[in-house]
């Protein structure tokens, strides 16, 4: 790399560079600040600081499917199962399923906290 260094009272003031490598400088910038970026998402996902839904879920609830039975799917917790670890009844929760009836705060709440998830995903 050419470089032409002007000095002010002779210590180094400025460096210029030819424009092709100051763009490979920026582009070399760019890719060390996503690295950076990355390796900070990594770590927070392993000191549990960030959270992440499966593919499976991601895609199910995509397609149409009630978050609830996405993870209760994906967990593969029978329905009857978590309606009564919940204490609702297998039809209402059902019905929330299907997206007949909403749940309330409460229920949504218990629900979660047996999928073992947070009551963010489910909303």
């Amino acid at each position: 790399m050419s470089v032409q260094i002007i000095e002010k009272n002779g210590k180094p003031e400025w460096a210029i560079i030819p424009f092709k490598e100051y763009l490979k400088l920026q582009d070399a910038l760019e890719d060390a600040e996503d690295i950076r970026d990355i390796e900070r998402s990594v770590k927070a996902i392993q000191d549990g600081e960030e959270v992440t839904i499966p593919g499976e879920v991601t895609f199910a609830i995509v397609e149409g499917t009630n978050p609830i039975r996405a993870w209760r799917e994906y967990k593969k917790i029978k329905m009857n199962e978590l309606s009564k670890k919940a204490g609702i009844s297998p039809a209402y929760l059902s019905q929330i399923e299907n997206d007949k009836r909403n749940p309330t705060i409460d229920t949504l709440k218990t629900i979660a906290r047996e999928l073992d998830i947070d009551i963010d995903m489910l909303i």
